[in-house]
């Protein structure tokens, strides 16, 4: 699965779950999700099975600057399955944890801010976030995994 954005700077970057097109850093493994900020550097979410479920800001020549999570959990500073992120006006980044029936939101710094949406708010995992700056609000696409079967709901950010 490739998942295509246009960056801030009118090119398109395609983030592909099998293949690595974009310089990673070696523990990078699995990326999800990529998002290219003003400033020319990634924020990228990675995670499957047993490997590391992060996001990473990383500079411009692909070394990880800071980072979020770790080793696959439930906690507050843990994710299971980072597949999709929204990043706002300000550098707070949206993270949708899939496993964990949940939305992140997370500081500039990449710091645990809290839940946005919590298990019980969702009926499916959440697999796509877009958010609208202008309205402040998340939308947010959740569905059964692996089915068609889903719906989008909207929270105020």
């Amino acid at each position: 699965m490739a998942v295509e954005l246009l960056t801030h700077f009118h090119s398109v970057l395609v983030t592909c779950y099998e293949v690595r097109k974009i310089k990673l850093p070696q523990d990078v493994t699995s990326p999800w999700h990529t998002v290219q900020l003003f400033n020319g550097q990634f924020i990228v979410c990675h995670g499957d099975r047993g490997d590391l479920h992060r996001v990473c800001l990383t500079g411009s020549d692909g070394r990880v600057v800071k980072s979020f999570g770790g080793t696959k959990g439930s906690g507050s500073q843990q994710m299971d399955a980072p597949a999709h992120l929204a990043v706002d006006e300000n550098g707070f980044v949206f993270v949708a944890d899939v496993n964990n029936y949940r939305v992140l939101l997370l500081s500039p710094e990449l710091t645990y801010v809290r839940d946005v949406v919590l298990r019980d708010e969702l009926k499916w995992r959440p697999l796509r976030l877009f958010l609208d700056v202008n309205r402040r609000k998340l939308h947010i696409a959740h569905n059964k995994w692996k089915s068609t079967d889903g719906r989008v709901i909207v929270v105020n950010v």
